[in-house]
């Protein structure tokens, strides 16, 4: 879990303000998003298991992989503004 938190703010130091809110914040949403998708995989290749842990997990995953998506499409969409 450590180690998703230090990637996420490795890359989130790395991300330049531009002092663009809509920019600022999509491109500090992915490392974040990133870190919890890296946190609920750790929690699912655990022994662990448990029922409810393991379908937020799940959720999790599909939840942020979409919103990582929309946010580099509206990224890439807005480049030059």
């Amino acid at each position: 879990m450590m180690q998703a938190m230090d990637t996420m703010h490795q890359a989130m130091a790395k991300e330049p303000m531009t002092g663009q809110p809509g920019l600022d914040f999509a491109r500090m949403m992915i490392p974040h998003h990133q870190s919890a998708i890296d946190m609920a995989r750790a929690y699912l290749d655990s022994a662990e298991g448990d029922p409810m842990l393991t379908r937020i997990s799940r959720d999790v995953i599909s939840s942020q992989e979409k919103e990582v998506a929309e946010l580099r499409a509206w990224i890439e969409a807005h480049k030059g503004q």
